[in-house]
């Protein structure tokens, strides 16, 4: 049966300028305090706790690297909404400012694996595959 309806159009995230920029500089001194300072100056900026999520999963750190993705995801999830989003459609990975939500998520499945929660672990992979396979490859081949 051929869908008949068209695809929502992509939702962009905007861009956040100082976030950026404060984002940068913690890479610079790449530090986890560095990375939790913009964390908590832009809570609502998900590339920052994509970047902490990311530091903890690799230090070992699942159950943190679980929190800071679930954080950063529902930030995210925010402001998907605020753009226009209705709860499905493409969020490509190709726009930069979408990278940050699509990192959490993709590190919010691995850490869920890590904590055997199969179901969820398994609904943010096939979310981020929705999103954009794009994602979901280049994340997995990282």
């Amino acid at each position: 049966m051929q869908n008949l309806l068209p695809e929502p159009p992509a939702t962009l995230l905007p861009v956040n300028h100082e976030a950026d920029a404060a984002l940068a500089t913690a890479e610079q001194a790449g530090s986890d305090q560095a990375y939790a300072e913009v964390a908590a100056r832009y809570p609502t900026y998900s590339a920052a706790w994509a970047e902490l999520a990311a530091r903890a999963f690799a230090q070992g750190q699942v159950v943190t690297a679980y929190a800071y993705a679930r954080t950063g995801y529902h930030r995210g999830l925010d402001q998907l909404r605020r753009s226009g989003w209705k709860g499905h459609g493409p969020v490509p990975w190709s726009h930069e400012p979408n990278r940050g939500f699509l990192r959490c998520l993709y590190v919010l499945s691995r850490a869920a694996d890590e904590i055997s929660e199969a179901d969820e672990a398994a609904r943010c992979a096939q979310f981020l595959r929705d999103c954009d396979p794009a994602a979901a490859d280049a994340l997995a081949s990282n």
